[in-house]
């Protein structure tokens, strides 16, 4: 008995000198810097962050869309100005927006259920439907009901464009419920610092910009959603000042349009763009673009898209125009929503009939606001409006709307890719040496994983969308 009382105690001593050793050696692995419960401020940060860099950066944005709506050319290493892409081009978006900006946003709405505070929900549900549409617009069918929930969907399911934006716009919808100036406030807020009034604004921008995405498609929905927001009466981006964009600060917080060109010179401005804003006396010319280097009677030059490798660098670096400084600075923001694009928005909606009021007015704030946003002078701006080929056509809303936005969409090559699709203007020629059989691009390619990963609902995406092609046409793009 003794002996059996003596191993016992042994046995408890040895066990709790274990314990303890673990307990030391838990709190010696701690990492000092990494918050244990994760903090919504953090995380609301560094997906705003993560997220404009991936929009604004180069794979979406400068070496893909921007190309294919003309705004930018190559200059060198013109492959993708000519179309030619593998699957591997395309994962950036897919991967960052997914993994990164969707699965934190969710954790940040998780936590903010646990403590009660709405805005952070709400400002999170707005970020999310933001994302989840760049997604959609660029690749078409997505996993969206079963996104980011990886302990339950390991290979999420894609929805179909009609079920994503239906399901953004009752999320926004939502979101508008949520967010409240008069409730607990909000850290972390890179875009408004906290203005849960302007979070409300962009909430509506955005359901704005849905509603006109699918009009083609279903547009009792778009005049529904009008409807609900004229009455709910929070109103839109009511000014430049509450354009949503991250304006960037110190490094590393730069611009990602700065960071490439400091380290090469493989853009330069589209010549599509260049002849239009000469051609319109437009003075968004000299921002747009930078003189040539080399002295030229034209002083702006631009390149064609789609030149091969050598006709390009026969055009010379010093010769063509580099996009213009303000694009180029550390500190450029990175725009999202912007008031041009809410009042060309409403200036359409009033066009199709689904809101009452004077489309050719709201077209003309449209493009002063634009000319504001790069603080062009009163006097260039009435001048520029009284030119015949400004002028708003009501017969034509989608030429008029569909080029000046276009124009005032200059660096945002997402959205312009999208709105070109949806509006068919400006009509653009095709990449000088494309491989594409004299079209442009309508889509991004799924990227290679997906095949491997989530093979299943790949291939049932395909077979009701269209082949994994960059010609297949989305459901929103209506021919």
């Amino acid at each position: 008995m003794k002996e059996k009382i003596k191993y016992s105690l042994l046995f408890l001593a040895v066990f709790g000198l274990l314990s303890a050793c673990k307990d030391d050696l838990a709190e010696i692995n701690k990492n000092p810097n990494e918050a244990e419960t994760p903090q919504p401020a953090y995380l609301l940060t560094s997906t705003i962050k993560t997220t404009a860099d991936s929009y604004w950066g180069v794979s979406n944005n400068m070496a893909s869309s921007l190309l294919f709506i003309q705004h930018w050319a190559r200059i060198q290493y013109t492959d993708p100005d000519r179309y030619i892409f593998t699957n591997n081009d395309f994962t950036d978006g897919w991967s960052t927006w997914y993994s990164k900006s969707i699965s934190q946003l969710k954790i940040i709405q998780s936590l903010a259920d646990n403590s009660g505070n709405n805005n952070y929900k709400g400002v999170a549900l707005v970020l999310q439907s933001w994302i989840f549409s760049l997604l959609t617009d660029a690749y078409g069918e997505i996993p969206y009901t079963q996104a980011g929930n990886i302990e339950e969907y390991l290979t999420p399911a894609y929805d179909s464009q009609e079920t994503v934006y239906k399901g953004l716009l009752n999320d926004l919808k939502n979101a508008q419920a949520l967010l409240s100036a008069d409730e607990e406030g909000i850290e972390g807020d890179i875009i408004y610092h906290g203005n849960i009034t302007a979070w409300k604004h962009f909430a509506n921008a955005l359901r704005l910009r849905f509603a006109l995405r699918i009009a083609d498609r279903l547009p009792d929905l778009s005049k529904s959603t009008l409807t609900e927001i004229a009455t709910e009466g929070a109103g839109y981006i009511a000014s430049n000042d509450e354009n949503a964009q991250l304006i960037y600060e110190d490094a590393p917080y730069r611009n990602p349009v700065s960071a490439s060109f400091e380290a090469r010179e493989d853009y330069r401005v589209s010549k599509t763009i260049i002849d239009k804003l000469r051609a319109l006396n437009d003075p968004r010319l000299a921002i747009y673009a930078d003189t040539t280097q080399t002295s030229t009677p034209e002083q702006y030059i631009g390149v064609p898209n789609g030149l091969t490798s050598s006709d390009a660098s026969n055009l010379g670096f010093a010769r063509t125009s580099r996009p213009g400084a303000y694009f180029r600075d550390p500190h450029a923001p990175a725009v999202i929503t912007s008031y041009a694009e809410v009042l060309f928005g409403l200036s359409e909606a009033v066009s199709r009939g689904l809101i009452t009021g004077d489309a050719a007015v709201f077209y003309q704030q449209a493009i002063r606001a634009s000319l504001e946003q790069y603080k062009v002078s009163n006097e260039l701006i009435v001048s520029y409006l009284q030119q015949a080929e400004v002028q708003f056509n009501p017969q034509q809303y989608k030429k008029s709307i569909g080029e000046q936005k276009w124009i005032a969409l200059y660096g945002q090559g997402l959205e312009a890719f999208a709105e070109w699709r949806r509006l068919d203007y400006p009509q653009l020629a095709p990449a000088v040496a494309g491989v594409l059989g004299g079209e442009i691009p309508l889509r991004f390619l799924y990227p290679g994983t997906e095949q491997s990963l989530n093979g299943k609902s790949y291939q049932e995406a395909i077979a009701r969308q269209g082949s994994n092609t960059l010609l297949t046409r989305l459901w929103f793009d209506v021919e």
